[in-house]
């Protein structure tokens, strides 16, 4: 690409953990220059997950291609800094409950009189409105509001996805309303807020079992790894390791009986279907189990792909890493970080014409403050003055040399 997407596009990211942080750091793959605001100590996101004494996992990973501008917000001066990088951007991300919002001037209201054509992407656990409005939440309370967590697990014990998938999803729904705004002003010169919140990616997921329920068709109860709409599909043991198996569709499913040596089943009326398949999954699936139980996963993969019908290892995080198929595609792309001796794997979950964008990796404390503020229109002595206040904190590396110093304006 000759120039990325959203080259010249300035970004305020005032996100916290997860969604609003990575929905601000895939805006900065495809380009825009992304500033983190975070308190001078550092956000206590920073370290969740620790693999160095400078950051965790989770913060090396969703706070990429950015630079770091520490402000205490509490500072009586901290609002000058603050309305000075709005007027200099064009879009402001947030994870913030609306009164939270509000009260540190980051509303949409507020931004317009600094800005009239701001973007404005706040994230929020509930949404805008409603009772829990100003209530915080994490990804666990979006997939227990959603009726996701209802489902998982067992009738006597219900489990949560170990993944974070309702914040990875908000972020990216977020990245695809906010690039659908930056579109948009680009026609009209307008700008606009976007709302996006866990909980409503969360009823997205569950959106057709929330149709199915509301129709009055079914009601749907956990049922462990099996499918509900199709079977046999299920989690089985092998010799050596767990696979999955996913048969859907009449001709998949007569291909599984002759695998199995089960072709009777083809004329029992409660596998007829894919619905009674899924209803009577049980059945389907201790066919599966006995046909595994003598079997090595190698085996019982290159069988089950012969014969064109979906199945994988079930890998371990370990496993994942040295898996051919992720290392061939280069979804892993091993780069260094912070305070270590050996590469990390970073993944983008996309590629635009047939390359990763490139990326940066996520900054130390106060990494790039200087140039953001210079940016902003303040002068190297207004940034040490506002730094001797205490307002901003810069990184060791930011400081000014004594000839910088000697020159400063």
């Amino acid at each position: 690409m000759s120039q990325s997407p959203l080259h010249g596009i300035r970004i305020l990211d005032f996100g916290r953990y997860i969604a609003a942080p990575y929905c601000a750091s895939l805006l900065g793959a495809l380009g825009a220059e992304v500033i983190r605001i975070e308190p001078p100590e550092g956000n206590d996101d920073r370290y969740v997950m620790p693999v160095s004494p400078e950051a965790g996992a989770m913060f090396l990973q969703v706070n990429r291609n950015k630079r770091s501008l520490p402000i205490d917000l509490r500072h009586p001066r901290a609002t000058e800094v603050t309305h000075r990088l709005v007027r200099n951007s064009d879009v402001v991300i947030a994870n913030m409950v609306p009164r939270t919002l509000a009260k540190v001037g980051l509303d949409y209201e507020a931004l317009r009189k600094l800005k009239d054509d701001i973007i404005l992407t706040n994230i929020t656990a509930y949404g805008a409105g409603g009772p829990e409005r100003d209530s915080i939440g994490f990804d666990g309370t979006g997939q227990a509001m959603s009726g996701a967590i209802h489902l998982s697990g067992w009738e006597d014990q219900p489990f949560r996805a170990a993944v974070s998938y309702v914040d990875y999803g908000t972020a990216l729904a977020s990245a695809f309303a906010t690039l659908a705004a930056i579109h948009e002003h680009g026609k009209t010169g307008r700008g606009q807020e976007v709302q996006t919140s866990l909980l409503s990616t969360a009823l997205t997921m569950m959106n057709p079992i929330l149709i199915e329920e509301a129709s009055g068709e079914r009601s749907r109860s956990p049922i462990g790894n099996r499918s509900p709409i199709a079977g046999p599909s299920d989690i089985f043991a092998t010799t050596d390791g767990w696979i999955i198996v996913q048969v859907i569709g009449q001709q998949m499913f007569e291909r599984w009986t002759q695998i199995v040596g089960a072709p009777h089943l083809l004329g029992d009326q409660r596998f007829s279907d894919d619905i009674g398949r899924g209803e009577h999954g049980a059945v389907l699936s201790a066919f599966m189990k006995d046909w595994c139980k003598a079997r090595s996963s190698a085996d019982c993969l290159s069988t089950l792909r012969s014969a064109r019908i979906p199945c994988s290892p079930v890998l371990s995080p370990g496993e994942a890493l040295a898996e051919q198929q992720n290392r061939e595609n280069g979804f892993l792309a091993w780069e260094p970080a912070a305070g270590l001796s050996q590469p990390l794997p970073f993944v983008t979950p996309f590629r635009l014409a047939g390359a990763l964008p490139s990326g940066t990796t996520a900054p130390a404390l106060g990494q790039g403050a200087r140039a953001v503020l210079r940016g902003a229109g303040f002068s190297a002595r207004e940034i040490d003055a506002l730094r001797d206040a205490g307002v901003i904190s810069l990184a060791a590396t930011e400081e000014p040399t004594a000839r910088e110093r000697s020159l400063a304006g």
